[in-house]
C-alpha cells in the first residue's frame, strides 16, 4: 500500500479486514509501528468522527499527530497553475503540501466537492494536487467522490456481527433537508460490491443513479420495499443526483427509513455513516432500536484508520 483512496489500495481486502479485526483486539499492541512518527491531518471542511477516529488511531499506534484546518488555521490556499496570485489567497497548494510532507511521516487529507462542476469533481482536482505535491504516503479522509475509511470501517462492522456465511446488504436512499455529495454511497458501493460474502442491493428513486463505475456488480432496484425485503443490513444515506449534478430531484419522506420498512428485512442491522437528521432521513424508533449498530460503527472508524496507518508506517 502506498496511498489510501480507494478500494483499489486496499489490495487483499479479507487480508486487511483481518488485520483490523486483529488491531481491534489488541489496539495498543502495536505501538512499535508509530514509534517516532508523525501523522498529519488537513481538514477542508468540518469533521467529527474522522478527526476524532484518526487522531485516536495515530496515538493507539504509538505515534504523534497535529491537524490543521486549511483555510482557518493557515493561510488561505490557491490551487490553480500558474495563478497570478494577487487576490484573496495567500499560499500556493504545491508549496504548502511540499511543506507539511516535511513535517510527517504520513498525510491523511478531507476534502469536499463543490456539487456544481462534477468534472473538477470527479477528477478529484483537489487531491490530484496533493497527491502531486506530497511526498509522504497520503491518506483519503474523504474525497471529492469516495470516503473509503467509512466504508472499510462499514465492513467491519458487518464482518463481526453477520451470523450468516452470506449476508444481503442493502443501500437506501434517504431524504434531506440539503443537497449531499455521492462519497460516502459512492464509496459504499464500491467496496461492498467487491465483497464475495455479501448480496448487494441499491434502491433510489429514479434520477439518483450513481456513476456506474462504482455501482457494477450490484443489483439496482427501484422499489425500495422489494429491494429490503430478505435484508440482513440496511445503510440509508442521502445524495444528491449525479446525472443532473448536484441538483435535488426528489424528498419523497415516504423513503425515510422507519420500522415498518425494517419489518420487510430478515430482521436487518441498521448501518448509517452519522451525522444523521434524525426524523428526516431515518425515524428515531430504527436508530435507538437494538439492531442499530451506529455507535459500534462510528467506534470502528478508529480500527479502519489504525489499520491503514499500519500498513503505511510499517
Amino acid at each position: 500500500m502506498k496511498n489510501f483512496l480507494s478500494f483499489a489500495d486496499a489490495g487483499d481486502y479479507k487480508a486487511l479486514l483481518n488485520q483490523a479485526l486483529e488491531i481491534k483486539q489488541n489496539p495498543y499492541g502495536y505501538q512499535h509501528v508509530g514509534k517516532n512518527k508523525t501523522v498529519g491531518l488537513i481538514f477542508f471542511n468540518p469533521s467529527l468522527r474522522t478527526r476524532l477516529s484518526s487522531l485516536k488511531a495515530a496515538y493507539n499506534l504509538g505515534a504523534q499527530a497535529w491537524v490543521l484546518n486549511a483555510g482557518a488555521d493557515s493561510w488561505t490556499l490557491e490551487m490553480a497553475d500558474g495563478a497570478v496570485m494577487n487576490g484573496t489567497t495567500q499560499e500556493h497548494i504545491k508549496d504548502a503540501i511540499a511543506v507539511m510532507s516535511q513535517y510527517c511521516d504520513v498525510l491523511g487529507v478531507r476534502t469536499f466537492p463543490t456539487l456544481k462542476d462534477k468534472e473538477a469533481d470527479y477528477s478529484e482536482e483537489v487531491m490530484s494536487k496533493i497527491l502531486q505535491y506530497a511526498t509522504v504516503p497520503v491518506i483519503s479522509l474523504e474525497s471529492a467522490t469516495l470516503h473509503p475509511l467509512q466504508s472499510f470501517a462499514d465492513l467491519i462492522t458487518v464482518a463481526e456481527t453477520k451470523q450468516k456465511e452470506r449476508v444481503k446488504v442493502v443501500l437506501t436512499w434517504a431524504p434531506h433537508v440539503r443537497a449531499l455529495p455521492q462519497c460516502v454511497p459512492n464509496s459504499f458501493a464500491d467496496w461492498f460490491s467487491e465483497v464475495d460474502w455479501v448480496d448487494f442491493v441499491i434502491t433510489h428513486p429514479h434520477g439518483y443513479e450513481l456513476d456506474p463505475k462504482f455501482t457494477k456488480g450490484a443489483t439496482i432496484e427501484y422499489d425500495q420495499r422489494k429491494a429490503l425485503e430478505g435484508a440482513d443490513y440496511v445503510q440509508a444515506k442521502n445524495w444528491s443526483s449525479y446525472r443532473d449534478y448536484g441538483q435535488v430531484l426528489s424528498n419523497d419522506p415516504s423513503w425515510m427509513l422507519t420500522p415498518e420498512h425494517m419489518r420487510l428485512t430478515d430482521e436487518a442491522k441498521f448501518i448509517h455513516c452519522l451525522p444523521v437528521r434524525r426524523n428526516v432521513e431515518v425515524s428515531d424508533a430504527v436508530l435507538d432500536a437494538p439492531g442499530s449498530l451506529i455507535i459500534q460503527e462510528a467506534g470502528n472508524r478508529t480500527f479502519s484508520m489504525q489499520t491503514v496507518l499500519h500498513e503505511l508506517l510499517k
